[in-house]
């Protein structure tokens, strides 16, 4: 198990508010595109009402599209129900100083109906239940989500003016791996590092990627539900702290034809005793794999594409999935093999898989669910893994990822593995959420039309 304390304790938040250190605390969930949507209280009265009793919030933030548009379709909130509340508990568990907003504290929430039911469809509440079914074997999800971000020298503000178009990226050249290339933003990248490590984090290492101004933070793998958490606030303070910086990033699948935003997630099960049961105990063991990691990675193998719309949720995710752009389009596995789109990695301890499918759009709550539920399938039907791929996946005869959202939720709509697994409310939800992009999308007139059609056709 990785040894963690609680960033914040309440006793050390009653204590701060008392000197006033925090005047400030956000109460916040994960809505259906991972952000974080909830209140800022002023501290004494979180104390005071919010801590114990938790507060409400507009059930329309989980039935909206990512311009906060009301749309129909969804069964929990629409105007027939009138858009009522639900309620917002805090995880005390995630209570966490947030340095970039002085005086700030954030706590992530549970989202309950006025009867104490859970809100199934919530993206928090999607992976408790598939870690409790895999608790029920014995197993816990262990879990680190590697974001890519690409950083640019205009502000939010002049960007959203510009149209997005004609950016200046921070780095004007392919800088993987190059120390230059991470120095010439080094003020940004450590703040963002030393921040994150006071907000609780644990900061492994920052590192160019190869697209015009990108970049990677790594941080340290632990229990499922903490890492997405912590992505989430990540993903959050990073922006907010590039504002206060005068510069903008963004962490969209596919920022132009160059290489995309990934969001590479690793996974491993720890058993009851704390031990890695991915990996097997002699070494005659097929690849150094457990039958429990080898049935848990034939079960990916399995749900992946009906899955892929946990992984892909957007209409931009699915322009990654390019032959050799280092984002998969084989449903193949690999030891070590970046063209798949499972990668076995590590040894003894260290033993676990990474789906490269996410992209740094990926709700991460979603993804893990996605990732948890395909394992269980495996186990549970003591699925046989196939023999990995050695080669070149992108041009080997393995079946494909979707190419489009419209393929993926319909893979998705009629899949029995994510009816079994999720239940039909949250197929139907997730489902609906797709429609809403795609119909949006199909009404769009996109750049790209105009210039191929206003003069020449």
């Amino acid at each position: 198990m990785v040894d963690r304390m609680p960033p914040l304790a309440p006793e050390e938040l009653r204590a701060l508010v008392a000197a006033g250190d925090i005047d400030t605390v956000v109460l916040a969930f994960p809505d259906m595109q991972g952000r974080l949507q909830g209140k800022r209280f002023a501290a004494q009265f979180f104390l005071d009402e919010v801590m114990s009793h938790g507060t409400e919030g507009c059930n329309y933030l989980l039935a909206v599209d990512t311009d906060m548009n009301t749309v129909d379709g969804y069964e929990m909130s629409s105007w027939d129900r009138g858009y009522g509340d639900f309620a917002m508990h805090p995880d005390l568990s995630t209570l966490r100083p947030i340095p970039w907003n002085p005086g700030s504290a954030l706590v992530m929430a549970d989202l309950a109906w006025n009867d104490g039911s859970p809100v199934v469809a919530a993206p928090r509440q999607i992976l408790r239940r598939q870690l409790a079914r895999l608790a029920e074997h014995g197993y816990t999800a262990m879990v680190g989500t590697e974001l890519e971000f690409m950083v640019f020298q205009d502000t939010y503000e002049q960007a959203w003016d510009a149209n997005y178009r004609g950016l200046t990226p921070a780095n004007q050249y392919n800088i993987d791996y190059s120390v230059l290339g991470t120095g010439r933003i080094e003020p940004l990248l450590r703040r963002i590092r030393n921040e994150m490590q006071a907000a609780g984090l644990i900061v492994e290492s920052a590192k160019g990627e190869c697209n015009l101004g990108q970049h990677e933070i790594a941080f340290r793998y632990d229990e499922a539900v903490v890492t997405c958490d912590q992505h989430s606030v990540y993903k959050t303070g990073a922006k907010e702290i590039a504002s206060q910086e005068g510069v903008s990033l963004t962490f969209m699948a596919k920022y132009d034809e160059r290489e995309g935003n990934s969001c590479h997630i690793h996974l491993s099960l720890n058993d009851a005793d704390g031990r890695n049961a991915m990996a097997a105990e002699g070494d005659d063991a097929p690849g150094g794999m457990s039958p429990v990691m080898r049935h848990f990675l034939a079960g990916q193998l399995a749900a992946l594409r009906d899955f892929s719309l946990l992984y892909a949720p957007n209409i931009n995710s699915y322009k990654r999935f390019r032959p050799g752009s280092f984002a998969p389009t084989a449903v193949a596995w690999g030891v070590d093999n970046r063209t798949c789109a499972l990668r076995v990695v590590g040894h003894g301890r260290s033993m676990r898989f990474e789906n490269r499918l996410p992209g740094g759009d990926v709700n991460p709550y979603l993804a893990v669910a996605g990732l948890v539920a395909a394992g269980l399938y495996g186990i549970e039907n003591r699925l046989e893994l196939p023999e990995s791929c050695t080669g070149n996946a992108y041009t080997a005869d393995y079946a494909h990822v979707p190419a489009t959202l419209r393929e993926a939720a319909e893979l998705w709509e009629n899949s029995e593995i994510a009816k079994a697994a999720f239940g039909p409310e949250v197929v139907a939800h997730y489902r609906n959420m797709a429609r809403v992009e795609l119909d949006a999308y199909d009404s769009a007139v996109t750049d790209w039309e105009l210039r191929r059609s206003f003069e020449r056709l």
